[in-house]
């Protein structure tokens, strides 16, 4: 786990989009070491490579966007959490649309295209993101820090007046398998006279009880029902690690948030690399945890409620 990756085979798939509502033909293709993950639209013929990069995050309503030079794609989060997932450092990804696939709304499927493609150590170790101090950021009620701890961690804490949804709260250390097995099939959410209004605007067209949980003002309409109990906080975990992928090397450090999201998330991200001095990159990580006592300035933090009471202060 502590070697560059990428995929052995190109892989297609074909899906529609959220937004757009039409079929979306997309590629994944092996990249060499190095080169992260590059995204390129097969519609906009000589347009620059779209790096998957905090600073190239255009725009976080209703999804994550990367955008340069004029070129953008919307909707990378759920790809990007997979690719992270199943531990894939580079690789070239070709869509003919603004967005990425949609799926069933979670993961899952993206999991096991790339499993299925074979996944290929390309024998060049990984650089991991060692967390030294906290790093808070706080908007409009979310809050969201990283902060040092030995392995990646992840609390995360949702709250919504929806009564089937009410307030859940998910804490994990990831890992590859407890990912696929916990978090990856998780889907996306709305309500229902949310879908409604953004589908009269011409949003949303692909939206359907296939690719997402639609609730009413009382319960889920999806006749399958939910996945698992708290599906909606993991699905939050799902985006988050999407989001944070963005970073290209894995985090050595635990994330925790309160009702966050995309912005507040790339707002993290780029908050942490203004300040160079709350973290450190290692080129090469042996899983001896005495490794990271020596990096980190640890500091006992008792409970997520008290390293988010600190946010924004």
């Amino acid at each position: 786990m502590y070697t560059q990756k990428t995929i052995e085979n190109e892989i297609n798939c074909k899906s529609v989009g959220l937004h757009s509502g039409r079929k979306i033909n997309m590629t994944i293709k092996p990249a060499g070491v190095d080169e992260g993950i590059v995204f390129y639209r097969s519609d906009l013929p000589g347009s620059d490579g779209i790096r998957a990069e905090p600073t190239n995050v255009s725009d976080t309503t209703l999804a994550t966007t990367l955008g340069t030079n004029g070129a953008r794609v919307s909707t990378v989060e759920h790809l990007l959490s997979a690719l992270f997932g199943v531990g894939i450092d580079n690789a070239i990804i070709e869509t003919d649309s603004f967005e990425i696939p949609i799926m069933d709304g979670s993961s899952l499927p993206f999991v096991d295209f790339l499993k299925d493609a074979g996944i290929k150590s390309q024998g060049k170790s990984k650089r991991f993101v060692v967390i030294k101090e906290p790093v808070f950021v706080s908007d409009n009620g979310g809050k969201a820090t990283i902060l040092p701890y030995p392995e990646f961690k992840i609390t995360y804490d949702i709250d919504f007046s929806h009564p089937l949804i009410g307030k859940q709260s998910y804490d994990m250390i990831f890992s590859h398998d407890a990912y696929e097995k916990s978090i990856c099939s998780a889907r996306t959410f709305g309500f229902l006279q949310e879908v409604e209004y953004l589908q009269a605007r011409g949003l949303a067209l692909g939206g359907s009880l296939n690719n997402a949980i639609v609730l009413n003002d009382e319960k889920v309409i999806n006749k399958e029902g939910l996945r698992f109990p708290d599906e909606f906080v993991k699905h939050k975990i799902l985006d988050a690690i999407g989001d944070l992928s963005l970073l290209g090397m894995p985090i050595i450090g635990h994330f925790v948030a309160y009702k966050s999201g995309h912005g507040l998330n790339n707002l993290l991200l780029r908050k942490l690399l203004d300040h160079r001095e709350c973290w450190e990159m290692v080129h090469y990580f042996n899983g001896e945890r005495e490794l990271f006592d020596e990096i980190i300035d640890a500091r006992p933090y008792d409970s997520p409620d008290d390293v988010l009471s600190l946010a924004g202060n």
